[in-house]
């Protein structure tokens, strides 16, 4: 693809930040984070609602959001990329807007979900 505004890893500087998977029980999720680690030779961090597995995969100690678990998308300006997709027709939950102190958003989800994944735009990797 050219690199145009219509390109979003050149105009929103996208890239995929992690995937989220509903572990369902917070036992399962235990199960699961340490079958990725083994598989992937990475590290976890466990945090109140979730474990890590690096920063790659997140498993959530129970239903988090979307029906299999999220997909979260790195966007280096995040009310310009909000912008960039609600101009291509995508819509966003204002509900699950997260807010640094300052302010400023830190991640928004998509209202709808994609193959029963919700997806979301953050600022952080």
């Amino acid at each position: 693809m050219a690199a145009t505004e219509e390109d979003p890893k050149k105009a929103l500087g996208l890239r995929l930040a992690h995937v989220g998977i509903n572990g369902g029980t917070p036992e399962k999720a235990e199960k699961i984070t340490k079958q990725l680690a083994a598989l992937l030779g990475l590290g976890t961090t466990e945090l109140a609602p979730s474990y890590f597995v690096d920063t790659y995969i997140e498993i959530m100690k129970g239903a988090g959001r979307g029906e299999k678990g999220h997909i979260g998308f790195h966007v280096d300006d995040i009310d310009a990329a909000q912008k960039w997709f609600e101009d291509r027709g995508f819509e966003f939950n204002e509900e699950s807007r997260a807010k640094f102190p300052d302010g400023s958003t830190h991640l928004i989800y998509f209202k709808d979900e994609i193959a029963g994944f919700s997806i979301h735009i953050t600022v952080d990797d």
